[in-house]
């Protein structure tokens, strides 16, 4: 399925002009060796363009569509017209003269199998320049003067001459091709993805951009070792994919990772989504939905509103083109009509070693997709506090709730990622291992922010569990209404907190800190002692702020209403969820009122 969703992707773009034929590939090219007719090297020009990322902008390689890369691992292979300085110079950086002589004897060797034939005057001036280099003197070769370090680096080169690139003559790429469709190196198979019987693909090109994965690329099939193997089948032939569909689903991977802009970090899945369409416009409005503002963005911008749009387009307009389409209305945005219908596929990839893992593959409508995203959303809605401007809380940071921000490895635990943008994006129950990391953070740290708080409302609503944690407690602000014994014994320990404050501003060590995981697991064992010191501090108010004191007594006696004279003697972990989200939402409420008698 997702060879097959690639492949189609392919054929769609290829039609379009928008990714290159089968042979050719986007290939970066740092420097050109200008070369004349007779094959001397006469200059060194670099290629690279400025490019911004993030708010630098840098001199980056310049794209060209060349003939297809070989795969390497250790051997000495090498691509045709373009490569890096070992092929096209016989030099490297790396002291292996050896090595490098190796390589530019295969190179050389490559271009006269393929240019030979090739009655034209781009043919000829390549073949002169590989019988006429000497590597041995080209470090003291003049055009060479002064970009050697450079040109000798992780650079590819490329010929050039006065008439143009060599690889644009008609006559060279009609022997590139048909080099490139001849060259059958595995045996006739059915192609998993095409159906067709034909030479299977051996060793498929690498896929590069996976964060975390190697930077010369990683396989996605790829089999080494007998026991991946079976009925004496090696490298990728226990899954058969032919030659062309091999290049396609490739290739539009490649391009996808490529593109940075519609593409998407959470953990340690790189996560990639694409229309059937091909329509820019769909993964636009998709990664706006699901990801937060990039980080070019600007503090006023990342405030405003998680969509990062044509500034045509204010966060009200958007948000109401999304409740559109998740009510089955197509919209316009960007200048295309988005069809809530149409086929939409989101790909997450993790590095593992020498190869990916697929974390996760969905396949659904993009109205179906926005859909669960809003339900997500909603489950997560909760009151927060004035000082957090962002309206809904991204996947990115539910997983940041789950871990230790003084810890000099800041991700989640391996596969959490994972596990929970699926359950976002297929509306299925949140992991176990989402509240397990949020229910340590908050038993180490004592503290309940917006977004674990949050976390444990939008849990116990998908994942419910009626007696402990009942919908009265899972509500977006304060329930007073609500008797549910753990909720209010939560409420009770934020005005028990709020007393002390009151009656010891600036204290060092508060309540929260000795006593709120063992009041939330055993009150019994520790309200009698929370309420004694209450009365202290009550007691100690009372001369200097008798109103305060008297509003604290009303809060105790009502909670003391709803709890009656016995406290239980443990909690379960979801009872102790209510306890947190009580105590949470008890706390926002008199920071609310707070602020309101400011205001006024």
């Amino acid at each position: 399925m997702i060879l097959q969703a690639l492949t189609e992707r392919y054929e769609t773009l290829a039609e379009e002009g928008r990714l290159p034929r089968a042979g050719w590939s986007d290939t970066a090219i740092s420097f050109a060796l200008y070369i004349n007719d007779a094959g001397g090297l006469e200059d060194v020009v670099s290629l690279k363009q400025p490019q911004t990322r993030g708010k630098k902008e840098v001199l980056a390689p310049r794209a060209l569509s060349l003939p297809a890369p070989v795969k390497r691992s250790s051997g000495v292979a090498s691509n045709f017209l373009w490569d890096n300085s070992s092929y096209l110079l016989g030099l490297d950086d790396k002291g292996k003269p050896a090595r490098s002589l190796e390589c530019f004897a295969a190179c050389r060797a490559l271009h006269h199998a393929l240019l030979d034939p090739v009655d034209s005057p781009a043919a000829r001036a390549v073949l002169a320049f590989f019988d006429h280099w000497d590597p041995a003197a080209a470090r003291r070769h003049p055009a060479l003067a002064g970009r050697l370090e450079e040109v000798l680096g992780a650079a590819n080169l490329i010929f050039r001459r006065e008439g143009g690139f060599p690889h644009e003559d008609p006559l060279i790429r009609q022997a590139w091709q048909a080099r490139y469709n001849s060259s059958d190196d595995g045996p006739e198979m059915v192609c998993l993805v095409t159906g067709k019987k034909e030479p299977a693909q051996k060793v498929h090109p690498a896929i590069k951009g996976v964060a975390g994965a190697q930077p010369s690329g990683a396989a996605l099939i790829s089999f080494n070792g007998e026991a991946f193997c079976s009925y004496g089948h090696e490298q990728s032939l226990n899954a058969p994919v032919g030659k062309y569909a091999a290049f396609a689903y490739t290739t539009a991977l490649n391009a996808l990772l490529a593109d940075r802009e519609h593409l998407g970090r959470i953990g340690d899945a790189t996560v990639l989504f694409w229309a059937q369409n091909g329509k820019n416009a769909y993964q636009d409005f998709f990664r706006m939905s699901l990801f937060d503002p990039p980080a070019s963005a600007s503090p006023a911008e990342a405030q405003a509103s998680l969509f990062d749009a044509p500034a045509s387009y204010s966060a009200a307009d958007l948000q109401k083109m999304l409740l559109d389409l998740c009510q089955g209305r197509s919209v316009v945005f960007d200048d295309t009509r988005l069809d809530p219908d149409a086929t939409f596929y989101i790909l997450g990839l993790s590095p593992n070693a020498a190869r990916l893992s697929v974390r996760f593959f969905l396949k659904n409508s993009f109205g179906r997709f926005l859909q669960n995203i809003q339900a997500h959303n909603e489950r997560l809605r909760i009151a927060k506090p004035s000082y957090d401007r962002f309206e809904t809380l991204s996947v990115w940071r539910m997983l940041n709730e789950t871990v230790n921000q003084n810890a000099r490895d800041k991700s989640p635990v391996p596969g959490l990622a994972g596990e929970v943008l699926q359950a976002v994006l297929d509306d299925t129950r949140y992991p176990a291992t989402l509240l397990n990391g949020v229910t340590l953070r908050i038993r180490a740290e004592r503290e309940i922010t917006r977004g674990r708080a949050a976390i444990l409302k939008a849990y116990y609503l998908k994942n419910p569990h009626p007696k402990e944690v009942p919908k009265e407690v899972l509500t977006v602000s304060l329930n007073p209404e609500s008797t549910n014994i753990p909720y209010t014994l939560g409420r009770l320990f934020s005005v028990y907190e709020a007393i002390q404050a009151d009656a010891n501003p600036g204290i060092n060590a508060t309540i929260k800190d000795k006593y709120f995981n063992s009041a939330a697991s055993t009150p019994a064992s520790i309200f009698p002692i929370l309420g004694n010191l209450a009365q202290k501090h009550l007691k100690k108010m009372r001369g200097s702020n008798r109103g305060r004191c008297i509003g604290y007594e009303k809060q105790l006696s009502e909670l003391a209403g709803i709890l009656g004279e016995e406290f239980p003697a443990r909690m379960s972990l979801p009872q102790q969820g209510s306890f947190q989200l009580g105590y949470y939402q008890q706390t926002q409420a008199r920071y609310q009122k707070k602020e309101e008698k400011q205001d006024v």
